[in-house]
This record gives C-alpha cells, structure tokens and sequence, in this order.
C-alpha cells in the first residue's frame, strides 16, 4: 500500500492532499464523492507547451464546496494579479492531490488570491496528473480497494513524475518569459506547492538547472533529505507536528540537508494540524502562517522594489 495516500486518508478529515471531501453523495470508505461537476471558470488562465491534445479533466465536489480536479492532461497558470500597490515578486503555485488530483481551491486559488492582495502576482499550476479511471464512481470503488491494501487499478507515485515536473519547469519559464507583461521581476520568480505540490517544489529546485526559481516554499511535503545544489535559492518550510510525513523520517533530514549545503532555510513547525492544512485555518495553530511567509519573502528583499 502506497504510504502517500494511506497515511493521508488516515490522518486528516478534510481529506489531505487527495482531499475530495465529499459535498454531495457519499458512498465511499474513503469520503470521496461520486458526484462530478462541470468545470468552473478560470479567468486569466494560459495553457503551457506541455500540454497534450485531448483534455481528459474530470471535476469533483471537494470539502467546504471547493473544486477539486483530475486526470489534467492540458497543464495550465491561471495569473492572479495583485491588488494596491505591487511588489516585483510573484510565486507559482502548485496544489497538492498525491498526483492523482489537484486541490485547486483550497491548496491553489485561495492562497493565490491571499498573495494578490498582498501585492504579490500569483500564478496557480495546474500540472498533469496521474491517469484514474474517467468515470467518478469507478475512480472511487478503485481508492476504496487501495485503502483497503487490495489491488488497485492505480496508485500514487513514490516521488515527482517526469510530467509534473516538466509542468513546473514549463511553468517558471512561462512567467520569467513574460516578466514584463505581468509587471514582476524575473529574478524574484518564487515556486511554492502543498503536499504532492510540495514534493514538486523539492524537484524544481533540485532538477529545474537554470530554470530553477529564486525561492521556494515546500509546504507539508516530503521531510526525506534532498540533493540541495550549489545555487539553491532560499526555501521556506511549514508543516504540522503530527504529519505522517514527519513520522515517516528520522530527525528533520531535509533541513539537515539544506543546512549542510550552506543555503538558506527558514523551517516552521506547527504543534497541530495534520497533512493538509491548507493556508490555515482560523483558530489553528497553523492560522497565519502566510503572513510567516510574507515575511519572511520582505526579510529576504524579495518585495522591495530594489532587491538586497
């Protein structure tokens, strides 16, 4: 049984990184609905180069009437565009889903909508997923015999597949390209993801070469340590203290990891919030944790108008 989506399932009720709470029919051990929805609409949205020919999206109800996606054959960035004043930085950002699905709401346009009004450009990925089944039902009846240790007709990977990652790198090169359109700085271009999202920040930084971004959030993500190179960019990490990711791990080998390469690391630790924690909710100890973020990208002259 594939430790991503298991331990996920188990560990959160708002449904983790996989995350499709049911908001309509629930018929399913593992909470998932077997309803779908049609695609909402998504303004402002560019479809990158790695995008194949046939669009194969199936939407989903997820918890608090949020949207969640699978099956994303044609990736995409969906451009939020900063409120008052803006600074010269912008993030891409990558929900999490195991790679089986993509929290768009909740890991994706909410955090983007909470950077716009921050003044930072937004970007959310919505990379390639893994192939499920096309009908809802079956896709369910399917996670329900991974969850029960049963073969499955599917499961996540252990670490990025080839497709995201090349999302995430067509992604960076989108936004640097087109610097001047969205009025950023190509040198400020950040890359941050949640869960599986997170676990392709870890590989854009790692695998992305001259495309790589110039920070990084990895948020709840794989804790395993990382092949850090000589120019990584300063990363910024959050996850909850009972995580199944952290139980998973020895120690903290991923700040272990980055420290030992000699780059910058700033690391948060939640006392509560499971896998899945989102941009926090209100009352949690993980609530503004954004704000911890937003700081932290002024402490590292990312919002100036002149970087340090």
């Amino acid at each position: 049984m594939n430790w991503m989506i298991m331990a996920a399932l188990r560990h959160s009720i708002l449904g983790l990184s996989l995350a499709l709470l049911a908001s309509a029919s629930v018929d399913a051990q593992s909470g998932i609905s077997t309803e779908t929805v049609a695609a909402p609409a998504q303004p402002n949205t560019f479809t990158l180069p790695t995008a194949g020919k046939v669009d194969r999206e199936v939407w989903h109800p997820s918890d608090l009437g949020r949207y969640a996606v699978r099956n994303v054959t044609r990736p995409t960035l969906t451009v939020f565009q900063p409120v008052g004043k803006p600074s010269p930085a912008s993030v891409i950002i990558a929900p999490g889903g195991a790679f089986l699905g993509l929290e768009m709401d909740k890991e994706g346009w909410e955090v983007a909508r909470w950077f716009a009004n921050h003044g930072v450009t937004a970007f959310v990925l919505k990379y390639r997923t893994l192939p499920t089944p096309a009908d809802q039902k079956i896709f369910v009846a399917e996670l329900d015999k991974m969850i029960a240790g049963q073969k499955a007709a599917f499961a996540p990977p252990a670490d990025t597949p080839a497709e995201a990652l090349a999302d995430g790198i067509a992604a960076l090169r989108h936004v640097r390209a087109n610097a001047a359109t969205f009025g950023i700085d190509p040198k400020r271009v950040g890359f941050m993801g949640f869960s599986a999202g997170g676990f392709l920040t870890r590989s854009v930084v790692e695998k992305g070469g001259a495309d790589r971004p110039d920070f990084a959030a990895p948020i709840y993500p794989n804790m395993a340590a990382m092949t850090v190179p000589a120019d990584a960019p300063p990363i910024f990490v959050a996850i909850a203290a009972d995580d199944f990711l952290l139980a998973r791990e020895k120690g903290l080998p991923l700040l272990d990891s980055y420290r030992a390469a000699g780059k910058s690391i700033e690391f948060h630790l939640f006392s509560l919030g499971g896998h899945g924690f989102g941009a926090g909710p209100a009352g949690s100890p993980a609530e503004g944790w954004l704000e911890l973020m937003y700081r932290w990208m002024r402490t590292q002259g990312l919002l100036a108008t002149e970087k340090k």
